[in-house]
């Protein structure tokens, strides 16, 4: 039986260059307008990052001043520094980032920054997983996190946060094999951590409702979106509004004309179109999010998805 391929990429880079740096940084952080200068400290730095596009370890030294902007939309990003520190968030509301505080990236604009010959920290984590799980966590549909990065968390919520990543860290830092499960997996757990650590609020959209649904089955569908990402059936549907599964499936013909499995089925495909429409080909597959989703049949899954919206799910990931 074939090993698995470890998932996991290293990416290290070290100099004493300060333009190699600047370029180093601007490109690892989505920096614009990233302006260096030497400090009292003999330059030198160093990066590396350790993971996969779901979550990944990020160590650097930076021993010089370092000014900037930085957006980062499609992650969140928790950083600390056991040297050395500086702003974010500068001219709007600035955060100091000092030795023993872990801090949010400001998530949902660009922010500037500025730092001095710091030993920084960060642990990154996909967008798309953490508004998951905290779709899970609200019972809701999934929304856009913001996180509060001006308000520090307690004392008991950073010593949580802190043992969380010391155990995270000996397995994506670890020299053991790391399986793609176990990626996703100790992801997932982050997102939990970061959403008790760190305030937050959710911008929800609103659930497109079918005309005519009412009372359950309202209910029924609201709860579909909410954890549509999750291997839910009709039978589970069916248990979280109090009826039969042949009560749900009479009460959806009679308001709406689609039994359950239909939206259910409905509701993954649209969220398939929303994943590859804004992905690139460079970063994902199909079947990568097909499968996500629920749908193992690839074949199956293509055809009813060009039934639906006209086009095959390539196209829509290449357009």
């Amino acid at each position: 039986m074939s090993v698995p391929s470890d998932p996991r990429t290293v990416v290290e880079t070290t100099g004493t260059d300060l333009d190699a740096a600047r370029a180093v940084f601007e490109d690892a952080y989505g920096a614009s307008g990233f302006l260096p200068e030497r400090s009292g400290r003999s330059f030198g730095y160093r990066f590396r990052t350790v993971g996969d596009a779901t979550m990944s370890f990020r160590s650097t030294r930076f021993d010089a001043r370092m000014l900037g902007e930085v957006a980062s939309p499609d992650e969140f990003v928790v950083t600390w520094v056991s040297d050395g520190g500086g702003l974010i968030d500068l001219g709007r509301d600035e955060v100091p980032l000092v030795p023993g505080r872990p801090v949010v990236f400001p998530s949902d604009r660009p922010f500037r920054f500025d730092l001095r010959d710091v030993r920084q920290n960060l642990v990154q984590l996909d967008r798309t997983v953490l508004e998951r799980v905290a779709a899970e966590v609200r019972g809701a549909e999934p929304g856009t996190v913001v996180l509060d990065h001006a308000v520090a968390p307690g004392v008991q919520a950073v010593r949580a946060w802190n043992h969380h990543v010391q155990e995270a860290a000996r397995i994506v830092l670890g020299a053991a094999p790391v399986s793609v499960l176990a990626l996703t997996e100790l992801a997932r757990r982050t997102a939990f951590a970061l959403l008790s650590t760190f305030p937050h609020h959710v911008v929800t959209r609103e659930v497109p409702v079918p005309v005519g649904a009412t009372g359950r089955v309202r209910a029924a569908v609201e709860y579909m979106h909410a954890v549509a990402n999750t291997p839910i059936t009709t039978t589970d549907v069916a248990e979280h509004v109090g009826l039969s599964v042949r009560g749900l499936q009479q009460a959806f013909q009679r308001q709406i004309g689609v039994a359950p499995n239909a939206m259910l089925r409905g509701i993954r495909l649209d969220r398939v179109r929303d994943e590859l429409r804004a992905a690139s080909p460079l970063d994902t597959t199909v079947a990568t999010v097909a499968v996500q989703w629920g749908f193992a049949h690839l074949g199956r899954f293509s055809a009813a998805y060009a039934r639906r919206f006209g086009e095959y799910p390539r196209d829509t990931l290449h357009g």
